[in-house]
């Protein structure tokens, strides 16, 4: 039986609230032999407070030995199998920045980059250029860009972040990406992975190649790659399988647009985490659940700055006391991956995740991180059953069978 079926059957309704707090790319590593990760570096004096009455674990979000992407890592703890449920960037990216796609449509979501005179990549995220700059460009892509019988949008995300969706007859999703994931080499060129995205491939050729004119004379942007080339997918919605009111609160447009193919609403305009905390508060009475999502950790992560990842578990930390004072009856810490600053990188460690409720069975840890979550009740678990964990302790699951 699918786990939904389940939970549509189980389902039980009360006035309970389950926040669950995600800390993007929480899991790390030591940068030395025998050292401690960026989070047994942090001062949390809150998670650890909030450890001695909780349980904790590592979960898992794909396999063992699986580095998921973010996709993939959120649709775990949202309990969809990120096995049997596939989501591409792009399709995440577009929806968070209210894009409605439709059913002939392919969405990629692309990266600014720098180019030497070589053609080879020297910035991956052309200097993480700012949105006021990267703007402009898009709008240039959008004003020239134009493909015989394809209708183009292009469309600003954040950042060195932009989105192109493709909407035309035979297109298919299945598009390697441009990005190499490494400087000192070209691009790649798009390469379908089946037939049914050939025409696709082709296209985006045609893209890359009026985009790499029109950008040409560019200091810093002067290319761009193309990433998570995605159809629309189809995804049950949490009311569905859930029987919740669910709420999103996340500054990054993927996270926005992950949330809502799960039929989260997207609530606020926060920029900032506490403007996220405030708006938590503000519509704490509308909602059952709220999925708020913190970036930083994982994007220093990515930049191999461990002084700096520390420093944003610190800030991801001292919020919590705001979120306790709400009173949710559980309450989850949990990152979507690990990226240890040692490796720059998503990697499969398993993540640091913890829940507090009256009904949990406290494992007796005194301190949330990755040493104490090897010892915790949870143990090692996919991250696909934290929803079910989080039902009921909330309550709202029923008895299974006579």
């Amino acid at each position: 039986m699918d786990v939904h079926t389940l939970t549509r059957d189980l389902q039980v309704q009360n006035d309970s609230k389950i926040v669950m707090l995600v800390a993007d790319g929480l899991g790390g590593l030591p940068m030395t032999a025998g050292g401690k990760t960026e989070l047994e570096t942090a001062a949390t004096p809150h998670l650890d407070r909030i450890a001695g009455t909780a349980i904790q674990g590592a979960s898992i979000p794909v396999l063992p030995g699986i580095s998921p992407g973010s996709g993939p890592g959120h649709l775990g703890l949202f309990g969809y199998d990120p096995l049997s449920y596939q989501i591409g960037r792009g399709a995440l990216e577009a929806t968070g920045i209210g894009f409605e796609l439709q059913a002939n449509d392919v969405a990629i979501r692309c990266n600014f980059c720098t180019l030497d005179g070589d053609g080879n990549i020297a910035d991956r995220r052309a200097g993480r250029i700012a949105s006021e700059d990267s703007r402009p460009l898009v709008e240039k892509l959008s004003e020239n860009i134009s493909i015989t019988g394809i209708e183009v949008f292009v469309q600003p995300v954040k950042e060195h972040r932009f989105v192109v969706v493709f909407r035309g007859p035979d297109l298919g999703g299945n598009v390697s990406d441009t990005d190499p994931q490494r400087t000192g080499v070209p691009p790649l060129d798009p390469v379908a992975d089946d037939e049914a995205s050939a025409k696709t491939a082709e296209v985006a050729k045609e893209f890359l190649k009026q985009a790499g004119t029109i950008l040409a004379d560019e200091p810093k942007a002067n290319f761009h790659t193309m990433r998570g080339f995605a159809a629309k997918p189809a995804l049950p919605t949490y009311k569905d399988v859930y029987g919740l009111r669910a709420a999103a609160i996340a500054v990054y447009p993927m996270y926005k647009g992950l949330a809502r193919l799960v039929g989260m609403d997207i609530v606020g305009s926060a920029q900032t985490l506490q403007e996220q905390i405030d708006t938590l508060r503000d519509n704490w009475t509308n909602y059952d659940f709220f999925f708020i999502h913190f970036k930083y950790t994982d994007s220093t992560g990515e930049d191999g700055d461990f002084d700096g990842k520390v420093k944003r578990i610190e800030e991801f930390d001292a919020i919590l006391p705001q979120v306790e004072a709400l009173g949710p009856e559980v309450l989850i810490v949990t990152g979507d991956h690990s990226t240890p600053s040692f490796m720059k990188n998503h990697s499969w460690h398993p993540v640091p995740t913890m829940l507090a409720s009256c009904r949990c069975r406290p494992d007796g840890n005194t301190a949330f991180n990755e040493s104490t979550c090897i010892r915790g009740g949870l143990g090692q678990f996919e991250a696909k059953h934290l929803m079910t964990l989080a039902l009921a302790n909330a309550n709202r699951l029923g008895k299974y069978g006579a």
